[in-house]
Parts: C-alpha cells; structure tokens; sequence
C-alpha cells in the first residue's frame, strides 16, 4: 500500500483507512497560508518541509462562524455536530484516499468542493469520508478553500495590486488544489488526465465556475454538479446569489473597511482573524463570486448555456423536495398579473395549468411550483443540443424515503450520505434498502469518474439498470427512490409549459 509518498514540497506520510487496503492522507499544504500579505490574494505556492509530514488529521477548517449544537436545526443535527472543531485563516489543505499499491496505477481521480453557501463548511465532515468511493478504484481528493469575507472581499486596493486576480479567492483556492492534484496526484497512483470535479450546493455551483472559466483549460475531464445549478424562475424567488460585477464589489468592500474602521488594505490585513470574522458576521450579507472578467466572466448558467464551458460529460441533479419555486402571489388578481407579466398572450394556457380561481390562489400557486433546478437542468439539456456541445448530461432526482423522528423528505443535501455511501456515520435508522441505493448511486459516481459514463456493474455482478444522456428527444434520467430506475416520463405539463415560454422568449429578436 502507498502509506509514504513523495510530492512536490516533500514527503508525506498517510494511515491505513478504516479498510486498510484503502490510505488517507489528511492535511497536505497545496498553498502558502492565506495569512498576513497573503489575505485576499491568490493562493501562493506552498513552501518545502524537511523530513516526514505525518498526513494523519484534517487541517483546521476554515474561518467561518461557530456552528451550535441545535437539535431544532437538521443541519447542525447532521453534520455540524463538532462546534469546537479547530478553525483558522491557515486553511489550504486537502486530504487524499487512494487504493492504489503502487505508484504507476493510473487509477481515475476524483477532487470534491463542499458546499454551504460560500459561508460556511469543510472537508472535514463525515460525509465526505473519501474511503468507500477509493474502494470502487478511485482516487479521492476532497480540498478546502477560503470562505465567506476571506474567501470573497473586494477592494480597489487588491485589484490594484493584483488586476491579474483581483477576486474569487475561495473558487482560486479550488483551482489552485485541482492544478495541485494535476501535479502530483500520479504520487498516489492517480491518473492526472483522469480528473473529475464535483461538488453539491456552493460546490456545486463552484464546479459550474470551474466548468465555466477560461483559465481552466485541460484541467479536468468530466464534472458533477449536485444540486448547484440554477437559474430565474418566478420573480421573488431566492437563489444563490452571484454578486455582480467587480466594480459593484469594490463599493462593498470600500464600505466594508469603513464599517471595519480602516482605510488602507495593509490595516486590514493586520486585524485579527477572529475579531474580521465576528465582525463580517455581525455585518450580515453575503460575500461570494463575482464577475471578475479574469477566472468568472459571466454567469456560470448563462455561460454553460451558450456552450461557453470546458466540453466535458456532466453528471447532475436533485433531491426531489428541494429549491422550488412558487409564483409569490396573494389574490387571484396578483395571479393573473404575473402570468400576463410573464406569458403574454400565453397567460390564460398558465391559468389553466394551474387551475388558478379567485378562490384556490395559494393552491394553485402550489400547483406551479417547480424545481428551480429540475427547471435549470432541462433549460441546459435543451441548449447543449441546441448549440451543438456534443458532451452527454446524465439527470438524476434522488426521491429516497428517508427515516428519522424529524420526518424530514428530501433536504437539500441528503443525497450526500448516499453518493459517498456514509451512511453508516449517520445518526438516521438507515435500513437495507438504503444501504442497496446508496451501494448503487457510488457505483454510478464511480464509473462516471473512471469514464464519463455512469454504466456499469453493480457491485454484485449484474449490471446497473441502465442511464441514458438526457437529450430534448428523450428528456429523462435516473430517479433514485426505494432503488435505482430509469424513468422515462416527460416533464410535468407545468414544467414543460415554462420550458417553451422559457425558449420562446430566447429566440425573440433583440428589439432596438
């Protein structure tokens, strides 16, 4: 087994996993610490060690708030249930399993950015034990990156200093890691022109960026993007917000500092890390990209969409009770007033669908909710077809009856202890069904890693029930419920009807 491996700032040495064919290193520099005339620059190269690092423990998380143990609050019940684990702005680091006995393997490699909405989270959570899908022949890599005001402030000052990478520091980090694991992951028996990205929720929206940026060049081979694709649906409906253009960014920080009481960024650079977190925090908002015109030069969807992404296979989806989006509306008069707003002389075939009647206005708004990202999704698979991208989407929308006292459906981020088959590290009555899915969903990951395409065997010899590409002929995918099942149904009429208007309106001439 690779217990010690050379890379390129120095030794490292790593654990047997709980399955000791499986070693994970825990801990490794891929960047200089982000501290002192490193705050809010790009990463700088990571320095060399003398001797043996022992890769044993994860590194400190980074600077983000303290999470409370709240049983009345499903994430902090899930996941964060650590509050004192270690955090500092010394945070680049990222933990590698591999089962490869040697170093020449060439095995598939697979680097997770988690989520939490730019704000908050690690690679430290349990659910993102590495081991189970390393068992399937994969090399895992999961990378931390800055968050929040660490990850995300912008100044005139910093663009001036550095216009080459003025912003996205936290979506740097992550690029910074991935080239790092393209460097050295041969070390730990990975393929480094085998390299799959993904991530769920911010991560997911990350690996959008990713996908998106013009920097990123033969950087990795295929991506999967859980839950972190969106796009505008019904006016009023919350997303995950990309903060405009660099120059608006910049007036935030200008008032940031203020707020901070400075006015230089070298005095920012010398406040504490604790007392700058406590007090962006107390500040509220949200600090994420930006349209830099550097490494994000558009929205991620409206890029991805237009065909201006790396052509690379993609995996994504959903669980089924997550981001809907629902008309905001409170009379039957307001109701009419969106869909002629949104629809046109399309409005009344709206009404209709929803069943909308001055009585029954919430009911009907019900009735057309959908998914925002089911919405994304087809909206993408209709485009890559229209322009010609050529690279297959696989869809999923995981469905699963999830157990518990809380009786909680399909929460956004659920799906996590299924793809990385973590099951048995929750607190949740799993039974042997969703130990069957969860067995067949990091199947699908894996030969999805290993070729682009998530066919192949189940561990127990018979073949995985097939997936096919979604593609506007056959506008289907992989509905993960009691088991695995290709489901071939159309969208739902009210889906389908907001895909044409969507469409429609696309390819309406530019009035001048």
């Amino acid at each position: 087994m690779l217990r010690l491996v050379n890379v390129e700032n120095g030794t490292v040495k790593g654990l047997p996993a709980a399955d000791p064919r499986i070693t994970s290193f825990k801990g490794i520099p891929f960047a200089a610490p982000p501290v002192g005339e490193n705050r809010w620059r790009a990463p700088q190269p990571a320095e060399d060690w003398e001797g043996v690092l022992h890769a044993h423990e994860f590194a400190p998380v980074s600077m983000q708030v303290r999470q409370e143990l709240d049983d009345n609050n499903i994430y902090t019940r899930e996941w964060a249930v650590e509050p004192d684990i270690a955090m500092s702005e010394d945070c680049l680091y990222l933990n590698v399993w591999t089962p490869a006995k040697q170093a020449d393997e060439k095995l598939p490699v697979y680097v997770w950015y988690f989520g939490g909405g730019l704000q908050v989270g690690h690679p430290a959570e349990m659910e993102f034990d590495g081991e189970r899908i390393a068992r399937r022949g994969i090399v895992v890599v999961t990378i931390n990156y800055r968050l929040n005001i660490f990850g995300f402030l912008c100044h005139p000052e910093i663009t001036a200093e550095a216009p080459e990478a003025p912003a996205n520091f936290g979506n740097l980090d992550q690029q910074a890691a991935t080239l790092w694991v393209k460097r050295n992951i041969a070390a730990f028996g990975g393929d480094p022109d085998n390299i799959t990205i993904g991530g769920q929720s911010a991560g997911g929206g990350s690996v959008m960026s990713q996908l998106t940026s013009p920097q990123n060049e033969g950087l990795f081979q295929r991506a999967i993007v859980e839950s972190g694709i969106f796009t505008k649906l019904y006016p009023g409906t919350l997303l995950p917000p990309l903060r405009g253009t660099l120059q608006e960014a910049e007036q935030e920080g200008i008032e940031f500092f203020k707020y901070l009481g400075v006015s230089t960024l070298a005095e920012a650079r010398k406040l504490d890390a604790v007392y700058l977190r406590d007090k962006a925090v107390a500040l509220g908002g949200f600090w994420g990209t930006v349209v830099d015109q550097k490494f994000q030069v558009g929205n991620p969807f409206d890029l991805f969409i237009q065909n201006k992404r790396w052509q690379v296979p993609v995996m994504l989806g959903h669980t089924s009770s997550e981001f809907f989006s629902t008309p905001k509306v409170q009379s039957y008069e307001e109701f009419k007033q969106l869909a002629a707003d949104m629809f046109g002389e399309d409005a009344e075939t709206f009404l209709k669908l929803s069943g909308a009647k001055p009585d029954n206005v919430q009911e009907a708004a019900q009735r057309a909710a959908v998914s925002g990202i089911e919405y994304a999704i087809r909206i993408a698979g209709q485009a890559n077809a229209d322009t010609g991208g050529g690279t297959p989407l696989y869809y999923y929308n995981f469905d699963a009856e999830i157990p518990g006292w809380d009786n909680p459906g399909t929460f956004h981020s659920v799906d996590l202890w299924f793809f990385f088959e973590t099951l048995a590290k929750c607190w949740r009555p799993f039974v042997g069904k969703h130990y069957d899915l969860a067995r067949q969903m990091c199947n699908y990951t894996a030969h999805f890693i290993r070729t682009g395409d998530p066919n192949g065997p189940d561990s127990t010899g018979e073949d995985l029930p097939r997936w096919e590409p979604y593609t506007p002929e056959a506008p289907y995918g992989m509905l993960f419920a009691d088991r695995a099942e290709f489901l071939r149904e159309p969208p739902g009429a009210v889906v389908d009807f907001l895909l044409k208007q969507y469409f429609k309106k696309a390819k309406k001439p530019v009035q001048s």
